[in-house]
């Protein structure tokens, strides 16, 4: 007897140690997430204000989310060896490297950001450009928000929602295209000026994407599909028949 109830002690501590790592892994794209947000936001001030105290708070948090993605990638790698998880589990280690990969990438989009954000500081703003980019990127860090609490709360209806809503970060980025092309066939004196606007929305734009990404990703934790390069339409049928499955296969029990 003895044998046995220390045996069902070991599976329960073996169990509780790995929904705890499970968990760790959640916590930790979080934390990464909040450190890239403050990222961003420190590059869309360096940007307006053409502030160098912003721009080096941008490359200071660049360290630690670098750190912050290899220890995740480590920690990944470890559960896959040694857990060898199956079904929801595998597919939160494999959303979870996924999603460092992409928070990666948003924070090398904001250091552009912010080092672009320094070079006007030495040359005369087109004040009409800026307007709509800096518009740019509160919308690109709202997305990003917005993908991280989907992330959080593992809402796949949210996530398809937010999706939809990086439509209108790509039709800013084409406005912001058409303006500046406009802008230095009028005086060639703003080329320099405006091609580095068309950089900072190209970055932000990446940002966006960036953020559908992690959707997609929360879509695949939740329903075990792989939503890239689908039409959302489809999306949307496929997540209401399996809601509809679920609830008929609960009226029947």
């Amino acid at each position: 007897m003895r044998m046995t109830l220390e045996k069902a002690d070991l599976g329960h501590h073996y169990i509780t140690r790995y929904n705890e790592e499970l968990e760790r892994l959640r916590t930790g794209v979080l934390e990464m997430g909040g450190l890239v947000e403050e990222q961003l936001r420190s590059a869309l001030a360096a940007l307006a204000e053409a502030s160098a105290s912003q721009a080096e708070q941008v490359m200071r948090v660049e360290y630690r989310v670098n750190a912050m993605e290899v220890s995740l990638d480590d920690e990944c790698n470890r559960i896959l060896a040694t857990r060898a998880p199956t079904a929801s589990d595998l597919r939160l280690v494999v959303a979870v490297l996924k999603t460092i990969t992409d928070l990666e990438r948003v924070g090398d989009e904001a250091r552009k950001v912010a080092a672009i954000g320094l070079r006007q500081s030495g040359r005369e703003r087109t004040p009409e450009g800026y307007r709509p980019v800096r518009h740019l990127g509160s919308v690109a860090l709202e997305l990003l928000h917005s993908a991280l609490d989907v992330f959080a709360r593992l809402d796949a209806t949210a996530a398809v929602e937010v999706v939809k809503r990086d439509r209108l970060v790509d039709e800013e980025h084409e406005a912001i295209q058409r303006q500046c092309i406009t802008f230095m066939m009028e005086d060639p004196r703003t080329i320099s000026s405006a091609i580095d606007l068309l950089w900072v929305a190209r970055a932000l734009e990446r940002v966006g994407d960036h953020a559908k990404n992690i959707c997609e990703y929360v879509i695949y934790m939740v329903h075990g599909r792989d939503v890239r390069h689908i039409a959302l339409s489809d999306v949307e049928q496929r997540m209401a028949a399996t809601a509809a499955s679920a609830a008929g296969a609960a009226t029947d029990r």
